[in-house]
């Protein structure tokens, strides 16, 4: 460090010594030692119940569920415009055999459609922990009672 060059600048840089000192202290000596060093850069959220295991009058718990489906909801539109980006990357560049070269990454992007309409279509902008619940429940008695989505119904039996 270079010398003060006048009286005043060296009372300033020991006010800065007396305030500054112990902070740099606490964090070069406890806080960065004590820090989880992470190879990515995005936030990391803990998983918490979902709103199936919510009691009906707990609101902080369905709270927190509906922001772990907002979240999950974010990660499963980014994992299908990722898709969507990397098959029509695969198409511009494969052109004009890209229907036999690009077709995994189709199948993956269909299925990946798919299974984000399953869980999210016709929910709406708003939608929350419980209609997406709701949803799914009103799949599963579908399903049991009809066969699945897009196969038809069933025959009634005769009696």
């Amino acid at each position: 460090m270079p010398e003060p060059r006048s009286p005043m600048a060296s009372f300033a840089e020991s006010v800065l010594n007396v305030i500054d000192g112990p902070i740099t202290w606490f964090r070069e000596s406890i806080v960065e030692p004590n820090q989880q060093k992470q190879n990515w850069y995005h936030q990391r959220f803990r998983r918490v119940p979902t709103i199936d295991q919510c009691y009906t009058d707990d609101a902080v718990c369905r709270f927190e569920a509906d922001q772990q489906f907002r979240r999950d909801r974010m990660v499963d539109n980014e994992i299908v415009n990722i898709l969507r980006q990397r098959f029509e990357d695969c198409t511009l560049y494969e052109a004009p055999d890209h229907m036999v070269k690009c077709r995994p990454l189709m199948d993956q992007y269909e299925k990946a459609t798919e299974n984000w309409f399953i869980k999210y279509g016709d929910l709406g902008g708003y939608a929350n922990a419980k209609t997406a619940y709701m949803k799914q429940k009103h799949r599963l008695i579908w399903e049991r009672r009809h066969g699945p989505v897009g196969s038809g119904m069933k025959e009634e039996a005769a009696h």
